[in-house]
């Protein structure tokens, strides 16, 4: 019987172990492939508080040390669903069920991907799923978005602050985002807009070096840029607790104050339904969703 299961190994999760331990709480960490989640990939984070210049793998690596420090155990196995037994929760995995008094969702998210060969391997190369992690890496470079919402929008915008040139390429003729959003975008000289178009080709070598655009027309273009910024929307892994727990119709889970539906159920990080999703928002819903678990069990 544990105290708290964190299902996810990521930030969120390894924060939330972290404090859970502090609070000399009995706490298990399910994870389905390695700590540190989508951060792993980001090679130098800079908008982490009084951590500046770590790789996301060495900050991965120092949260799953601490934890393991303090006592946390901490498994590889992929969780496949949850048992709501009122104050006890069996977590089902690929090959075992483990029972908790506690909760805590830390699953994260998957970044859509445009599914073009070279894509997985340029990820830190060229390729980015987040603006705001990497973009300053290629500042007074030219670069491109991927995308038509908001995000896109925004991170056209963020950019266009930082490199020499930006191109917004979107598969439609027109976008999705906020009308005014738009309007900034189409005011900014340094953004190029590439409406009916898709990125058809990576070309690189270790790097990316350009893309080969294609318009609607059938019409090619090459673009030579320090980085593609893919933003065409994350994927919530939250799979496994679609009928058990309140989604948002995009998958995200709902939960205000870190708390789901469910009693003794709570989530934590990016698979949450909520407007930021940065480094330092998981880790600080990590520590929200183990003050949460306390005071129920404290009741």
């Amino acid at each position: 019987m544990y105290d708290v299961i964190i299902i996810g190994g990521g930030p969120a999760g390894l924060t939330a172990a972290i404090y859970a331990r502090r609070a000399n709480l009995k706490t298990l960490v399910l994870e389905a492939t390695a700590c540190g989640g989508q951060i792993i990939i980001t090679p130098d984070i800079e908008n982490y508080p009084a951590a500046m210049h770590i790789s996301g793998l060495d900050f991965a690596s120092r949260l799953e040390s601490q934890a393991n420090e303090l006592g946390a155990e901490i498994k590889f196995e992929e969780v496949v669903g949850i048992n709501d037994r009122g104050t006890e929760k069996d977590v089902q995995t690929d090959s075992n069920t483990y029972t908790g008094k506690t909760v805590i969702i830390a699953t994260g998210t998957n970044a859509r991907k445009l599914g073009l060969p070279g894509e997985e391997e340029l990820v830190g190369h060229g390729i980015s799923y987040c603006a705001t992690c990497d973009g300053t890496f290629y500042r007074g470079r030219a670069v491109a978005v991927n995308g038509g919402g908001n995000t896109a929008l925004e991170d056209a915008l963020f950019l266009s602050n930082i490199a020499e040139k930006v191109y917004l390429i979107h598969r439609r003729d027109q976008f999705r985002g906020d009308a005014e959003v738009v309007e900034k975008v189409k005011a900014k000289e340094n953004i190029e807009l590439l409406l009916n178009s898709q990125v058809t080709k990576l070309n690189y070598d270790n790097k990316l070096n350009s893309i080969e655009v294609t318009n609607t027309d059938g019409s090619k273009r090459d673009l030579e840029i320090g980085c593609l910024f893919i933003a065409i929307g994350r994927i919530p892994a939250t799979k496994a607790f679609q009928n058990k727990i309140t989604m948002h119709e995009d998958g995200f889970i709902e939960g205000e104050y870190c708390h789901t539906n469910v009693p003794g159920i709570f989530v934590a990080g990016d698979c949450r339904n909520k407007e930021v999703r940065q480094l330092v928002t998981a880790t600080s819903d990590g520590a929200v969703a183990v003050h949460e678990v306390l005071k129920l069990l404290n009741r």
